[in-house]
């Protein structure tokens, strides 16, 4: 890793290549499938991808995750075309990262680098920003010697006599303690959001969750009348946002969250956890999928994993299959009569019925298709909540610790 690390968002996009790899557990579907969703991540973070490389083996090479062969074709390919950036699908070790910059003459990521990149440039509250912060910093540990290149002992002199200290040992030392301090930052912060939801009373919480980029914040705008930042890139979204939302004079807390994704960095993982409890704390889940990406089955897995993780498995769940227009623009041949699309359609729905056990509904929410029937499916299961909890309180407003008025 070069010496001062930029942030991959520039105003002149960097040039990238990807490289991953066909393995026993990875087919060549599925590996075509994440360095599309790496592109996207490419793409987000400021840089254009100009070549993918990809090679199969039975596991990934121990000095250079490819094989050298194939290492001596990308260096190659990196020279003539000027590349800024190679990015590898997969995380790759700090020993591969310092043999893969050597070769390339220039920046290599992986995965779990690119996510923590953007993240850090979408990070906006002080616990979002204190997150990042502290995965990037656990993330970096390990791989400090790859960024310094002036590893002789510390000069001796007045004031500097002593430990005799190498300089990377004095930074590792300085980054733990800056980890430490972190934990400790981010513990306080948690505390405070804590008392936050400790004191929205009985009212009922429904919480958006899903894969990144399937139209959660749109979502959000629509039910709750509000303005949360919604953008065609991956991860839009970091920092939860809460609305109350009234629909059929039943109200409720929404909240949006950060979107999963495959391969999430675990680093990550554990510093957002604190995160996550809007969707540990909630009564019922909204899991937005986008039913137009070819992926969506994987994508719904990658979230039920997440949701397994956080043992909310059992709470209530309402599928939201969103991109309901893109859907037919991909699948529907503009030839194809409109009796046999009405046929497909159905067919689609009573499939997801039947595996939801009636718990689904198909939308879209740039054009506000079947909105209202999901407004009435999500007051429906609130009401019916409120009465589960409280039946002999009849004002679900003074539950709600609101007045009838609807902003």
């Amino acid at each position: 890793m070069t010496k001062e690390h930029k942030a991959l968002d520039r105003t002149e996009p960097e040039k990238a290549v990807l490289v991953g790899l066909i393995t026993p557990s990875q087919n060549e579907t599925m590996l075509r499938e994440y360095l599309d969703e790496l592109e996207f991540l490419a793409m987000t973070a400021g840089a254009v991808t100009l070549k993918r490389f990809f090679q199969k083996l039975p596991h990934p090479d121990v000095k250079f995750y490819v094989g050298k062969g194939k290492m001596e074709e990308i260096a190659e390919y990196v020279r003539v075309k000027e590349i800024d950036l190679v990015i590898f699908d997969d995380e790759i070790s700090p020993s591969q990262q310092r043999n893969l910059e050597a070769e390339f003459k220039c920046k290599v990521v992986d995965r779990p680098m690119l996510i923590l990149d953007i993240f850090a440039t979408r990070a906006q509250t002080l616990q979002a920003r204190t997150q990042v912060e502290l995965a990037q910093t656990q993330y970096l540990l390990p791989r400090l010697r790859g960024m310094w290149e002036h590893l002789d002992r510390i000069k001796g002199g007045i004031g500097m006599r002593g430990s005799g200290e190498k300089e990377i040992e004095t930074d590792r030392r300085v980054m733990r303690d800056k980890i430490t301090k972190l934990k400790v930052q981010l513990q306080k912060i948690d505390k405070q959001s804590f008392t936050q939801r400790k004191n929205r009373g009985k009212v009922i919480r429904v919480a958006l969750v899903g894969y990144t980029n399937v139209g959660k914040s749109t979502l959000m705008n629509i039910l709750s009348k509000s303005d949360v930042f919604a953008e065609n890139k991956l991860f839009a979204t970091l920092d939860t946002t809460v609305r109350k939302v009234v629909i059929d004079m039943v109200p409720f807390l929404l909240s949006d969250t950060v979107g999963f994704i495959r391969k999430l960095p675990h680093h990550l993982v554990e510093s957002f956890k604190s995160t996550l409890d809007e969707v540990r704390e909630s009564d019922i889940l909204l899991h937005v999928v986008d039913i137009s990406h070819p992926a969506h089955e994987d994508q719904i897995e990658v979230v039920n994993k997440t949701l397994a993780e956080l043992n909310v498995t059992d709470k209530p769940t309402m599928m939201v299959f969103n991109k309901m227009d893109q859907y037919r623009e991909r699948n529907f041949d503009e030839f194809l009569e409109d009796e046999v699309k009405q046929e497909l359609l159905a067919e689609l729905a009573t499939s997801w019925e039947k595996r939801t056990n009636g718990n689904a509904v198909f939308i879209s929410a740039i054009d506000k298709e079947n909105i209202d029937q999901l407004r009435t499916k999500v007051a429906d299961e609130v009401r019916m909540l409120y009465q589960e909890r409280y039946p002999y309180e009849t004002d679900i407003f003074k539950l709600a610790g609101g007045s009838r008025q609807i902003d």
